[in-house]
């Protein structure tokens, strides 16, 4: 059984807003990556997947459950950060996870010392008064405190610092090296290519490709061969350049980033 499925999801907002006929799954213990500029459908797929939206038509499915007739279940066994953190902003962030830890009777289970610690947060100030990076540390430990089997990520790691994503990146590692599911929408290219074992390119509500990041290397790959003025010139060209030489030719493979991957489906626009 898929930890996360899919089926034929739509939700039309009009003007081509929304998600159309949408359609992947997360294996129980993967990592997915979620890619898409913003308006493309990520948020909104992901909202549904925590109960926060009903279905036009199809289906969305957290470990057998329903996401929307059965969301007490579902959000009860999921970890998550949303794309836009609220915050009761009259709380401290101590007084907030206080509060997260007894809604969810996280007890024994909590990992939030070992979490603050980890991205260097105290949390004894009013939230209203913490920066960005702050509020978002604060969003990150309270999705993973209670040792959740799925995580649901949405651009998680807005805000942070490079040292901090870094960071966050080697928790989502070991996260899914303890058997994890994780279902991540990014922008940041680096970090899903680094976590993620799967990856969706999502385009105007619809899932453009779905595939493994070697994958979509190896199916995104450029030869060149140059002709040079005599074999000597081309065994130094190709030294060079990692190339392989046939007499006075060399010809060169290259592998896109997955940035470059991305672009190529938008055309070269970002939005």
């Amino acid at each position: 059984m898929n930890a996360i499925q899919i089926e034929n999801l739509v939700r039309d907002y009009g003007g081509g807003k929304g998600v159309f006929d949408l359609s992947f799954h997360v294996n129980q213990g993967e990592a997915f990556g979620f890619l898409g500029p913003n308006g493309a459908g990520k948020t909104t797929t992901i909202r549904h997947l925590m109960g926060f939206l009903k279905p036009e038509s199809g289906k969305c499915t957290i470990d057998g459950l329903d996401c929307w007739s059965e969301r007490d279940k579902v959000q009860a066994r999921l970890g998550y950060i949303p794309g836009e953190i609220s915050f009761f902003d009259d709380m401290s962030g101590t007084e907030f996870l206080k509060f997260i830890a007894e809604y969810r009777k996280t007890g024994a289970r909590s990992r939030q010392k070992e979490l603050l610690e980890r991205f260097e947060l105290d949390p004894k100030s009013k939230i209203k008064k913490m920066s960005k990076g702050m509020k978002q540390k604060l969003g990150i430990v309270a999705a993973f405190m209670h040792n959740p089997d799925i995580l649901i990520l949405d651009e998680p790691t807005s805000g942070l610092d490079p040292l901090m994503q870094s960071r966050f990146v080697h928790l989502v590692a070991e996260e899914k090296k303890n058997g994890k599911t994780v279902l991540m929408s990014s922008h940041m290219f680096e970090e899903v290519e680094r976590t993620c074992d799967r990856i969706g390119i999502i385009r105007e509500g619809r899932m453009i490709d779905v595939d493994s990041a070697k994958r979509l290397h190896e199916r995104h790959t450029r030869s060149y061969t140059v002709t040079l003025e005599d074999e000597t010139a081309a065994k130094a060209f190709a030294v060079d350049f990692g190339g392989i030489c046939f007499g006075a030719k060399v010809t060169v493979t290259t592998k896109q980033s997955l940035e470059e991957i991305f672009m190529n489906y938008y055309g070269g626009k970002n939005d």
